[in-house]
């Protein structure tokens, strides 16, 4: 558990260092020494098999950067920041989706990059809360309109493949259909066949026409 102390002395680094408004941060102390500690994390879980297991690994571990990242968004200038994106994707992983939005406004304001991989960040954030999200729903477990809805509006200007994009229609749409708003749902699915054809949806677009007919006659 961080110490008041502790978490005192992170956010004032994240400050100092977001407020460089450069884009090199490997001089600022406090962030070398988080990014240590975020390389000793990313160690132990790869250790992990489990994907659930590394989920769980992650919700222990974030407490200990919410400090540098509540430091970074209330006074960052848009300095590239490594633990930062990281940290965005471990919130989707450990299903803290609410707080990766926050970073991600932040990010995408900014146009940061992601320290790994070849996806730009509003690739990334599409992509893994459209698969969470369709992974949860699958499963029965709720899923949040609201992050679905927030996710699109944020990733809306950015550039991603068509088939991503499909992704986070597609189970929107569903969501929809859950909620019985019919006209809606086949808004969304008939977008996620228009960027993908073989996204799954036919059938359900022809189901979701003929239930709204037969409302429209009854």
């Amino acid at each position: 558990m961080t110490s008041p102390a502790r978490r005192h002395l992170l956010r004032q680094s994240a400050i100092e260092a977001a407020q460089q408004d450069t884009s090199l941060l490997r001089h600022a102390t406090g962030y070398e020494l988080l990014l240590q500690k975020l390389n000793a994390d990313q160690k132990a879980l790869k250790k992990a098999y489990s994907a659930e297991k590394k989920a769980e690994l992650k919700r222990k571990m974030l407490p200990e950067y919410a400090p540098w990242v509540a430091g970074v968004l209330a006074e960052g200038k848009g300095a590239q920041d490594a633990i930062l994106m990281t940290i965005m994707i471990w919130r989707i992983d450990a299903g803290d989706y609410t707080g990766a939005l926050e970073i991600a406004r932040y990010a995408l304001h900014y146009k940061l990059a992601m320290p790994f991989g070849k996806r730009p960040a509003g690739y990334a954030l599409a992509e893994e809360i459209a698969d969470m999200s369709t992974r949860a729903h699958a499963a029965g477990e709720p899923v949040s309109l609201d992050v679905l809805m927030t996710t699109m509006e944020l990733t809306d200007s950015e550039d991603m493949p068509d088939q991503v994009r499909a992704k986070l229609h597609k189970i929107t749409g569903y969501l929809y259909r859950d909620a019985e708003k019919l006209p809606l749902a086949l808004q969304h699915l008939k977008r996620a066949f228009q960027l993908n054809s073989n996204c799954g949806v036919k059938k359900d677009i022809e189901r979701l026409e003929s239930a709204i007919k037969k409302a429209a006659n009854s």
